[in-house]
């Protein structure tokens, strides 16, 4: 990746245009050319910058000739070439757009209008400008994009209605603040992610999406990238990999061993007894763990700065310390060695011999729930704490 550079450093222009480039030859002179005439259209100091990712068939030459500035970026990726372009960068403000000729680059005033005005990410919204034949596959059109655009706003609390635009603009301090890591196709999601999670004002633009210009095939692979993406989502968000499902997951068990605890029970001519009664011991333990990976993950995120401070989970460890946790756990743990005692009590009353597993087992299980639960929470606790040491 290009050198990084002061991010607090005085900028000599108003806008920089980047595009990353690898191998783009057909398509790159026409979208210089578009960017340029915007420049010049807007009366804007400004300049275009190729982040080239180690083109071979002389895109680097094409640039050069055309007036742009080349900023090679050795590190791969297509987040690698945006963030070296971005740290050259000599504007205050940053439009980027891929070089396939796919997004016009003439007509920019809508995103130096909204980043005059405030804004520090104005998106590009493909599903409000327009997507003319050809340019993007149906599967893109009626599944991957929605359906991603969906997941990230629900997860996120995000305003964006396109996640994965290309074209967009932001103020290049504002977007180096969010400490970007992601090197490939997730760049652009982890852009909007955090821009929503760290209150970022984010506004819109329409845009029109025309067709790829080049002959060859894009570098997108649709399966490959579109997982990618949705694993980036899911990571960012313990509570929708994690807290939700876990929570669900215990509730559940609760409800089912409850209902089994007394006796075997019949709906229809379905008859629910110890096997039953285990499955919803089992969910407990597995929503039990879930529920502190979500807690874990979140802790360590925000000391890595991956993710911002959350009030709300500072509230909770106002209450929730490890002292408090060690006296649950073990409060659980010893539950579950008086019901292991008595388990061993009423086996020895038959002189160690055959019980009836639908009566012993309704106080074996919930015996050693409490005992592995609570043996979890004690581990948790002290893993917790150590996670929320202050750190030099």
């Amino acid at each position: 990746m290009a050198e990084q550079t002061n991010t607090n450093r005085e900028y000599t222009l108003e806008l920089s245009i980047l595009m990353p480039c690898l191998n783009e030859a057909e398509t790159l002179g026409i979208c210089i050319e578009k960017a340029q005439k915007s420049l010049r259209e807007l009366d804007i100091a400004g300049e275009v910058i190729i982040a080239d990712n180690g083109s071979t068939d002389g895109s680097q030459d094409i640039a050069t000739r055309m007036g742009a500035r080349v900023v090679p970026v050795v590190a791969k990726g297509y987040g690698s070439a945006l963030m070296g372009g971005i740290l050259a960068a000599r504007g205050v403000y940053i439009i980027m757009g891929d070089a396939d000729d796919s997004y016009d680059f003439s007509n920019l005033g809508a995103f130096v209008e909204k980043l005059r005005g405030g804004c520090d990410l104005a998106m590009g919204n493909r599903f409000q400008g327009g997507i003319k034949p050809g340019a993007m596959p149906p599967l893109h059109k009626y599944l991957g994009n929605p359906v991603l655009t969906w997941v990230g706003r629900l997860f996120f609390a995000s305003p964006v209605g396109d996640f994965h635009c290309g074209l967009r603009g932001f103020r290049r301090d504002s977007i180096l603040k969010l400490d970007l890591q992601t090197t490939g196709m997730e760049f652009a999601s982890e852009m909007v992610v955090k821009a929503s999670l760290y209150k970022l004002r984010i506004a819109e633009v329409p845009t029109v999406l025309s067709p790829d210009g080049r002959s060859r095939p894009p570098h997108l692979r649709t399966w490959r990238d579109g997982w990618r993406h949705l694993r980036f989502l899911l990571l960012y968000s313990p509570r929708w990999l994690f807290l939700y499902p876990g929570t669900a997951l215990m509730i559940l068990g609760v409800i089912i061993v409850v209902w089994l605890l007394p006796g075997s029970r019949k709906v229809g001519s379905i008859n629910f007894d110890v096997h039953t009664l285990l499955y919803g011991a089992i969910a407990i333990i597995i929503g039990f763990q879930a529920v502190t990976f979500a807690f874990f993950t979140k802790i360590f995120a925000i000391s890595e700065k991956l993710l911002p401070e959350d009030p709300k989970v500072n509230k909770i460890f106002r209450y929730v310390t490890l002292e408090t946790g060690l006296i649950v756990g073990v409060t659980l743990i010893l539950i579950g060695i008086v019901g292991s005692f008595l388990s061993l009590t009423i086996w020895s009353e038959t002189a160690f011999g055959t019980l009836d597993p639908s009566k012993t087992l309704r106080l074996v299980i919930p015996s050693l729930t409490c005992l592995t639960v609570g043996l979890q929470m004690v581990l948790s606790s002290f893993f917790l704490s150590v996670l929320g040491l202050k750190r030099r």
